[in-house]
């Protein structure tokens, strides 16, 4: 009896030593190698390639739309769907679907730019105790207005800027009425009741509350498409400084940048780009979108950076490499530099993601200048063979020389410019 136990657990065990060596096997790794779906632009440098397995089996295209090149190199004759059909003794053994999409082009950026936000409404940022006749008390605080609210009407009257608020308080107290608040808290809007307190010592009706209709800081320009001048910066959100939420903008505008100096980070404290710039300076462009991705808009007219001032194709996810790579910044006034970088990793996306990318700054002008990724820096656009990949989103505290970067198809669709799938016959019919 024992004995047939131990032959059945030594079977178990020899079967669970072959199930988990075959995939280390080499034909079945090959195999296993092999992608389900490539989708791929239609750009004749850049060729449709897929893993050999070995010399007794072949790779073609049932149709005319994909011409090989060599046993697993093919060029797309135009956009469209089709398929790879890997044959062994003139038998189908594995079929890859591929799809192959309309090249887009845009020029890459690297420019430091000065951002100009006005919120949606007027934000809530604090709240502050006024001295009245029965005490301190802080009316917005009674009132349940939270911070990170954002005031969109006061008696039915829009609000746009923080001079619209003021007479409203100011009249409401002389006649000793409340006000009507309609608030946006995340995705709700609440109604609420707010009587402003005469302040004891400055004789002026108060509310009780910080608030705020502006942010302004530095990023980096991503792209822009040369056709609609649609583009892309920073690769992530703007949130307020005080409530650390997203910025629900209005509108907002771009202006150029100039680096005077730069903060240099070291482990534990991330560096930081100096730059100066003014609202007053001539706008290069409007923001429209301040999303995960970054901030998007139109530019006024094309803007060079010295560097790459001609469109350059773009990069999916699943075809960014891991391996040495460029970024463009600026590090001295309003000149555009190249410097080398490594993708660490990446991962390849099918739904928006903010970090698909871990970098890590290689070139040792940057690192000896900045310690690694600064702030100020986001945006920076990350190029690898010819082809923009993505873009320099968020340094790692504890290690400056590395940081995330955002896959450029997130923030191109963002911009509106779309990376889509050509329909399938089977799609149009339904």
């Amino acid at each position: 009896m024992k004995d047939h136990r131990k032959i059945r657990l030594l079977t178990g065990i020899l079967l669970l030593i072959t199930v988990l060596a075959v995939p280390f096997i080499a034909p079945v790794s090959h195999y296993l190698s092999i992608p389900n779906q490539i989708v791929a632009f239609d750009d004749s440098s850049a060729p449709i390639s897929v893993p050999a397995i070995g010399e007794n089996v072949s790779v073609a295209s049932p149709d005319k739309t994909l011409q090989a090149i060599d046993s697993t190199d093919f060029y797309a004759k135009e956009t469209g769907n089709s398929e790879l059909i890997y044959q062994a003794a003139g038998l189908p053994i594995k079929k890859v679907d591929v799809s192959v999409l309309e090249d887009i082009k845009v020029v890459p950026g690297g420019q430091s730019i000065g951002v100009q936000l006005h919120t949606l409404g007027v934000l809530v940022v604090g709240h502050h105790q006024i001295e009245g006749t029965d005490g301190m008390i802080s009316p917005g605080e009674e009132a349940n207005i939270e911070v990170g609210d954002v005031i969109l009407k006061i008696n039915g009257e829009k609000i746009k800027e923080m001079e619209d608020v003021k007479p409203f308080v100011k009249e409401a107290g002389k006649k000793d009425k409340s006000l009507d608040i309609t608030l946006k808290r995340d995705d709700e809007t609440i109604e609420t009741t707010l009587t402003p307190v005469k302040d004891k010592k400055e004789e002026e009706y108060r509310i009780g509350l910080y608030i705020r209709d502006s942010a302004a800081g530095i990023g980096t320009m991503t792209f822009y498409d040369p056709e609609t001048k649609n583009y892309g910066a920073l690769g992530h959100v703007i949130s307020d400084m005080d409530t650390q939420e997203p910025i629900e903008i209005h509108n907002g505008s771009i202006v150029r940048s100039n680096v005077t100096s730069i903060e240099k980070g070291n482990n534990g404290t991330p560096g930081e780009k100096q730059a100066k710039f003014s609202v007053k300076d001539k706008k290069i462009g409007n923001i429209t979108k301040n999303s995960p991705f970054g901030v998007f808009g139109q530019l006024n007219k094309p803007i060079s950076n010295g560097e790459y001032d001609k469109p350059m194709p773009i990069a999916l996810s699943h075809e960014v490499k891991e391996g040495p790579a460029k970024i463009l910044t600026v590090l001295d006034g309003e000149k555009v530099e190249e410097f080398d970088v490594k993708v660490v990793s990446s991962v390849p996306q099918k739904v928006p993601a903010k970090k698909g990318m871990v970098i890590q700054i290689t070139d040792e002008k940057l690192l000896n200048e900045t310690g690694g990724i600064v702030q100020g820096m986001s945006g920076s656009p990350i190029i690898q063979n010819g082809k923009i990949i993505g873009a320099v989103t968020h340094v790692f505290v504890n290690d400056p020389t590395s940081g995330y970067g955002v896959h450029i198809e997130w923030m191109l669709q963002e911009a509106g410019i779309e990376v889509k799938e050509e329909e399938t016959n089977q799609d149009k019919a339904s």
